[in-house]
């Protein structure tokens, strides 16, 4: 009898892809979903989605909340909630086009928004920790309705789907931005719903994510000390919430937070002939050992003005990159680079635990 699909199970699944602009350049969302295609047997259908940056500039001082709701009195009590804590210059639904293989969509709203200067003094925050506790108060405390974006410039697009389609739904090609990021879901043990696709964000963070994490439980539980919560029924949405702490938080360099997640072994760490990298080395891995993060994984996260990507200290998970020009592609696979660009050049695959990491030129966004 043969196998269907959704009856069996695939732990190399997922797909993920991205590709940057080092001098700033916009461009549409139409390439990387095309690339998507090429990578179609490693979803299922159960979810897709894309991060664009660089495509607000007519708000680009605001922060940009896309939100999922599941009724119109659900959008209404967030809305309150919205106006008591943010000063609203603009909200809209988020256009889409209907197509077949889209179904059962929730309401889709995204406002743009900053928060109000009486609110941060009376509280004592600066605007990011203030918008990122307003997201965790959301999610958390207000069922029915998910924040699934939340920075400025930036914006979040999924759905459960393929990618193709989840990019053709949102009219990703319609939009213009200097970075893009993209995922197919083949979930393993975790449903498939729309505020479970990926990338997962938080403030100008975003993750796309192939793999599954063994340390979940170790590593969601201390990070929910300081605030975070996990509430996305999904392993991935904490990787999103670590690297936020580190970097945002604690002030540690993407290269250090790296050295976090995807530790070298102490036996590495040992046989380091430079002394002051292996302090440093031994101080990360004794002061943050419950954010290592464990089980195989290749991850993109997405940032304004850059990416990274990295994958578990055993490679376990695939992932190319490649440049032509001024762009450079990450992918699951070179298929999905070559869609986007036939003539890239200088394809590689980075070693296990070593960070790969583009920033656009200083002045260009």
């Amino acid at each position: 009898m043969p196998i269907k699909e959704g009856q069996i199970r695939i732990p190399s699944g997922c797909a993920i892809a991205a590709v940057i602009s080092k001098e700033g350049k916009r461009m549409t969302g139409e390439s990387i979903t095309n690339a998507m295609k090429v990578m179609h047997d490693r979803s299922n259908g159960l979810g897709g989605g894309f991060a664009g940056y660089g495509i607000y500039p007519e708000y680009k001082d605001f922060y940009a909340l896309h939100l999922f709701f599941d009724s119109r009195d659900t959008r209404k009590t967030c809305e309150a909630y919205l106006k008591e804590h943010f000063e609203i210059v603009h909200s809209e639904i988020i256009p889409t086009r209907k197509i077949p293989e889209i179904t059962d969509e929730p309401k889709i709203w995204r406002y743009f928004v900053a928060p109000f200067r009486s609110a941060l003094a009376d509280m004592q925050l600066d605007e990011k920790e203030f918008v990122a506790r307003a997201v965790m108060k959301i999610n958390a405390g207000m069922p029915g309705a998910y924040v699934f974006s939340s920075g400025k410039n930036m914006g979040t697009f999924k759905a459960v789907g393929y990618p193709e389609d989840v990019g053709c739904f949102y009219r990703l090609d319609e939009y213009e931005g200097y970075s893009w990021t993209a995922h197919g879901r083949y979930p393993t043990n975790t449903p498939g719903w729309w505020g479970g696709a990926h990338p997962f964000t938080l403030l100008d963070y975003s993750i796309v994510h192939n793999g599954e994490i063994s340390s979940y439980d170790a590593n969601r539980r201390f990070i929910e000390m300081f605030g975070y919560k996990c509430t996305l029924q999904t392993d991935t949405e904490v990787i999103t919430y670590i690297l936020d702490y580190l970097t945002r938080v604690q002030g540690l360099t993407l290269e250090e937070s790296a050295n976090v997640i995807a530790a070298p072994f102490w036996s590495t760490i040992e046989r380091e002939s430079d002394r002051s990298k292996k302090e440093r080395l031994t101080f990360l891995r004794t002061v943050f050992p419950s954010l290592l993060i464990t089980g195989p994984f290749s991850v993109v996260l997405g940032f304004t003005g850059g990416l990274m990507a990295l994958n578990d200290r055993l490679k376990l998970r695939s992932m190319v990159v490649g440049e032509k020009d001024d762009k450079v592609f990450i992918s699951s696979e070179e298929a999905a680079i070559r869609e986007m660009e036939p003539e890239a050049e200088n394809i590689w695959a980075p070693a296990g635990g070593e960070p790969v990491i583009v920033r656009v030129r200083e002045g260009a966004v």
